[in-house]
């Protein structure tokens, strides 16, 4: 007895049997807590299980991509390559585009010849011309392969790829305004005409260029197009449908004498104005006035209003715009800016800047004699800079970049000028800045060789080495049109040259050649504009060499 006693106080739950006694009550006072690790079991099973279909699932990701979908091959583009058509001329347009949707932009341009170079459209006769007759052709970027060639008219006045949503198609499209009177569509992706209109002009025309494009004033979803001709003093207007090509009315005349061209602004008030400037005035036209003048229609589209700041600014009847200083009027440049964009008007002695929206004017610059169309770029990181060519010779010219916010000259370099030069390009760099790249003659002085056919070189600038200059390569032959485009986005920088005779030349070897740009810098040869202590050529060359580009800011 006593030592059973003894064993119980030893063991007090254990019953006599040696089983655990029944806790059955306190289970049922505290059940809370006698459930609790039979739920944190079950979830602790849901949650490795869930963990091991994830772990399963993310390998089946892996292994499908890795091994059964095949990853898009990157097309392999030939670092140069040159495409040439013997007794052809060619015209001044140069297109950079992806074709074929490679992800490889291609090359679009023009040649006048009797037949195709690759027979893959037919002759001229095949499209009811007469021969010779101008094709537009697409070259492939990768190679210089052709990807199509179209006849399309007896003789280019103009053509523009980049008409958005032409016939209603999602991707731009390409329209050619021939001689005759023809006006052709045709889908950049294949060469296939999506529309042909014939039109009539008048008699001694010339037409207007740009083109301009206008917001869809019929109705039908697809931006319109207006044309301008001149022929004497007289100034037309017609507008086309984008969507069919067929004329919206009947035409209108304006009162502006001769005019070379045009520029459309868009005021802060959504409002469109189309200023035409003559060899020494100004005017503007309001969108409706000129919708109602070409098309006789006394309603207008809802999109149709008229500024009436600028109303105030454009003198009635004359639409005359006075300007602060005197000069004749050559270019009209949009300037892109935080506040809309503003307007530079290159006369012939000064560049003037305009507000956008007031027309007041910001800055003038001093610059005789512009001789090419004002091209954009970044002389200093996210700030626009405009590049000009200034004549200051017969055979001389000055290449000038000036900050566009306030007209300061940034950098400036002469170059002996060659008639017919192409003008500058630009790239953007990673660093939030340009490389400038122009034709000329580099020579500390002024140097007239009197050679009847003088070479000219491409050189190549950045501002981050404003002290040096890299001359990439020259050349003898005639250049009809030239560019620098990234043909891959953010990568693979190159420029593109057209070269041969022009329309209105004998036929000739006409080329087309693209070139990277960094085959070039390679082999560039570095022209120290001011000596600095510590850079050599070679790493001139490497630093160039390796910059990247950038698609856009």
């Amino acid at each position: 007895m006593d030592n059973k006693d003894s064993e119980a106080e030893i063991h007090p739950l254990k019953q006599e049997d040696g089983k655990t006694p029944d806790n059955h009550e306190n289970c049922t006072e505290k059940e809370g807590v006698c459930r609790q690790p039979s739920r944190l079991s079950q979830l602790s099973r849901w949650r490795t299980a869930a963990f091991f279909l994830s772990l399963f699932l993310c390998l089946i990701v892996v292994f499908a991509f890795s091994f059964i979908i095949p990853c898009p091959v990157r097309p392999v583009s030939q670092r140069t390559w040159n495409r040439k058509y013997d007794s052809a001329v060619t015209y001044k347009f140069l297109a950079v585009e992806d074709v074929n949707e490679d992800t490889v932009r291609d090359v679009i341009f023009v040649f006048k010849d009797t037949n195709g170079s690759s027979g893959l459209n037919g002759s001229c006769s095949d499209e009811g011309l007469s021969a010779p007759c101008a094709f537009v052709a697409a070259v492939s970027g990768t190679n210089g392969s052709t990807l199509w060639e179209r006849p399309v008219t007896k003789d280019l006045l103009w053509l523009d790829c980049a008409i958005e949503k032409l016939e209603g198609a999602q991707s731009p499209g390409c329209l050619v305004i021939g001689n005759p009177e023809l006006l052709t569509a045709i889908d950049p992706r294949s060469g296939k005409v999506r529309w042909r209109q014939f039109n009539s002009f008048g008699a001694n025309y010339t037409v207007m260029t740009p083109l301009l494009k206008l917001p869809d004033v019929n109705g039908d979803g697809v931006q319109d197009l207006m044309i301008f001709t001149t022929a004497g003093d007289e100034t037309k207007s017609f507008i086309y449908s984008g969507k069919d090509g067929e004329r919206i009315g009947t035409g209108g005349r304006l009162s502006l004498g001769a005019s070379p061209g045009y520029f459309m602004q868009v005021t802060k008030s959504g409002s469109y104005y189309v200023l035409f400037y003559t060899e020494d005035s100004l005017y503007g036209y309001s969108l409706k006035d000129l919708y109602s003048t070409a098309t006789g229609m006394e309603s207008q589209p809802a999109s149709l209003k008229q500024d009436p700041q600028w109303e105030k600014k454009i003198e009635s009847p004359t639409h005359h715009i006075p300007l602060l200083s005197p000069g004749d009027v050559r270019y009209l440049v949009k300037i892109p800016g935080r506040s809309g964009g503003n307007i530079l008007v290159v006369k012939s002695d000064t560049v003037e800047l305009l507000h956008g929206q007031t027309l007041n004017s910001l800055w003038t610059v001093n610059a005789s004699r512009v001789l090419s169309e004002p091209v954009l770029g970044y002389y200093t990181p996210d700030v626009l800079h405009i590049v000009l060519e200034s004549g200051v010779g017969p055979t001389r010219k000055k290449i000038v970049v000036v900050e566009s916010g306030s007209g300061a000259v940034q950098w400036e370099l002469e170059l002996n000028s060659r008639a017919g030069s192409p003008r500058p390009a630009t790239l953007t760099t990673a660093d939030h800045r340009s490389m400038f790249l122009f034709w000329g003659d580099y020579q500390a002085e002024a140097n007239d060789t009197g050679s009847t056919v003088p070479s000219q070189s491409l050189y190549l600038f950045h501002p981050s080495y404003p002290n040096a200059l890299l001359e990439l390569s020259n050349s003898t032959d005639q250049i009809a049109a030239f560019d620098a485009a990234l043909f891959e986005r953010s990568r693979h920088a190159c420029y593109v040259l057209v070269t041969g005779p022009q329309s209105s030349e004998g036929p000739g070897w006409v080329s087309v050649a693209k070139r990277k740009l960094k085959e070039d810098v390679s082999s560039s040869r570095v022209i120290w504009l001011s000596q600095v202590a510590g850079d050599s050529e070679e790493y001139i060359r490497q630093r160039f060499f390796r910059m990247r580009f950038s698609s856009q800011i």
